[in-house]
């Protein structure tokens, strides 16, 4: 069976209107939990859902609720008032879906923030008056994602922000798709600017994703950014070894 989703409020952003294909005996706890899993697969926090309420044809229905084909399901946060909690101090992760923007940046919100900045890289269509197809990136994906949570952690440490959220795309994206996204939440504008604008110009330089650029004529690797010289490797270890003359 099929039922239609309305969502209100943050959620909005979350989960958009949409038709959700269900077991016929399916339950409002059934519906649940697809929602759940969706979120761990966008990186999002559970919590999302905790303390909301369901309607069921527009009246509210517990969890155990018998659902339809046809329902019409909405997701209701609290309607006014009460308090939250921040979702999470610091999310990061690699990905090779989608970057949902608007529900990252909706999610780290918390009344205790004065102020959310964020960068969106996103994929132009030239460079250096060369036009571009499409971009792949890759990534030694072990060491990217431990290097994003440590420059996630040096940010709150460093420019005292509340939360940090760092985000990069892998694989085949297109024009206008995002490849990195950069949330901060701080009580004052300051830090925050100072924590994205560091937290970018770092991940560029240290955190070993390459992009390979595709155009109209060809494909290259990308130029990286020189690495710091406490991580480069001096000049005089890739010199050639010397050899004893053989006799």
């Amino acid at each position: 069976m099929q039922v239609k989703i309305l969502s209100f409020g943050i959620l909005k952003n979350v989960f958009p209107a949409a038709t959700i294909t269900l077991d016929a005996s399916a339950t409002v706890a059934d519906l649940l939990a697809v929602l759940r899993r969706d979120l761990a697969a966008r990186h999002l926090e559970e919590k999302l859902l905790q303390g909301i309420a369901v309607s069921v044809n527009a009246a509210y229905a517990q969890a155990s609720h018998p659902l339809q084909d046809g329902d019409e399901v909405g997701l209701l946060p609290p309607v006014s008032g009460g308090t939250s909690s921040p979702v999470a101090a610091i999310t990061t992760y690699l990905t090779r879906e989608p970057i949902p923007t608007a529900a990252l940046i909706d999610a780290i919100r918390h009344p205790s923030d004065g102020a959310i900045t964020s960068f969106d890289g996103v994929v132009r269509d030239h460079t250096r008056s060369r036009r571009t197809l499409f971009l792949d990136y890759e990534a030694y994906e072990e060491m990217a994602a431990a290097q994003m949570r440590q420059l996630a952690e040096q940010a709150v440490e460093r420019f005292q922000v509340r939360a940090v959220t760092l985000v990069h795309r892998l694989g085949h994206l297109l024009i206008g798709e995002t490849s990195v996204l950069i949330v901060v939440a701080s009580a004052h504008r300051a830090p925050a600017l100072d924590a994205c604008r560091w937290l970018i110009d770092t991940l560029k330089r240290t955190v070993p994703i390459w992009k390979k650029e595709t155009f109209e004529d060809g494909a290259v690797w990308a130029d990286g950014e020189p690495f710091p010289e406490e991580i480069a490797l001096e000049d005089a270890a890739l010199l050639p070894l010397k050899t004893e003359p053989t006799q």
